[in-house]
């Protein structure tokens, strides 16, 4: 038997326990005192007791449900300055790839709810849960770096608390689905106003156990390669005449070069318990999602759900009688003060 409580346990206190504590007192002092009301206040301590029990819900297990399980797929996006190096299947930014990979692994993983969660200098969730493909492929069709004016440095624990909110969430709404993170990135750190060089070490460490599968994509090159600036129009970033990010802390201030930092991206992947794989070009993600398999990660206990059967019927039933008996007795007393009126 387990209690459900309908109540909280401290309005049950506040409300139950000074009328319990009442009927008590009267009635101890209704025997003291033998003035003939010790039997009222006994039925009134009954009430209390049986509003109590209702409150408290007791049930016990009926049967075991098997529910049906659904994938929800966490996209986190890396979308700084690094990621429109141009050194991605040949001379191509970093974020073709990512958007050829976003709407890959989606059509990969049909059916499946979609979050998206980028970040820059900032992390933030871009697309609640969704089943709606297209806004994800719309997205993904939108994707730019961040304006190179804003760009406060990279550090891919960025969106750990971003996700993590969002994983605990998902958890705690439907606990039976299995849960997929994709995370896409260069893992490059680098200092600015808001960031460190140093990424904090096992900070994805603690969601491995909401994370079911998923991978970490890298991208990029050792050698590097140099990325245009961004000022929000169309007439800058990659494949434009707009002047390359420099580097202001070599003399001269040449162009900046961003390489990838897989040893970054390889932590990471270790923290959250899935495979990191290294992203040069549009090739297929079949590989990535050949392993997931949701019924088979469900198959950990998820899909059956313990359901239970109230109980607090009989502590109804006697509320329902001493109710009656009380409004009973009330009604006697009326009658006799009206007489004594008249």
């Amino acid at each position: 038997m387990i209690l459900r409580m309908v109540w909280p346990v401290w309005a049950l206190v506040i409300v139950v326990g000074p009328m319990l504590g009442l009927c008590v007192y009267a009635w101890l002092r209704a025997r003291r005192t033998q003035d003939g009301t010790a039997l009222a206040w006994l039925r009134r301590g009954g009430l209390v007791l049986s509003t109590l029990a209702i409150g408290l819900a007791p049930a016990v297990p009926a049967a075991t449900e098997t529910v049906e399980t659904n994938a929800e797929v966490f996209f986190v996006v890396d979308r700084t300055g690094s990621m429109a190096a141009e050194d991605y299947d040949g001379n191509q930014p970093r974020l073709d790839g990512v958007r050829h990979d976003l709407v890959a692994l989606m059509e990969a993983l049909p059916g499946a709810r979609y979050s998206v969660i980028g970040f820059d200098s900032q992390a933030a969730r871009q697309l609640p849960l969704t089943t709606d493909s297209r806004a994800v492929r719309s997205w993904a069709e939108t994707l730019r770096q961040e304006i190179t004016w804003y760009s406060a440095g990279s550090t891919i624990d960025r969106p750990v608390a971003a996700l993590t909110q969002a994983l605990e969430a998902a958890a705690e709404r439907n606990p039976a689905n299995v849960r997929l993170v994709f995370l896409l990135s260069d893992g490059e750190n680098t200092d600015g106003d808001n960031s460190s060089s140093a990424a904090q070490e096992g900070a994805y460490a603690a969601l491995a156990p909401l994370v079911d599968g998923g991978a970490v994509l890298g991208y990029g090159t050792a050698e590097g390669g140099q990325m245009r600036s961004y000022d929000g129009t169309d007439s800058s970033g990659p494949g434009t005449d707009a002047p390359w990010i420099t580097d202001d802390t070599q003399p001269g201030s040449p162009p900046a070069v961003s390489r990838i930092d897989e040893t970054n991206l390889r932590r990471v992947a270790e923290d959250l318990g899935v495979e990191y794989t290294h992203r040069l070009g549009p090739d297929p993600v079949d590989q990535l999602v050949a392993g997931v398999d949701v019924e088979e990660i469900a198959a950990d206990g998820r899909r059956d759900i313990d359901t239970y059967r109230d109980v607090y019927w009989p502590a109804a039933a006697l509320l329902a009688v001493l109710t009656a008996w009380e409004a009973f007795e009330l009604a006697a007393r009326w009658r006799r003060v009206r007489e004594v009126a008249v």
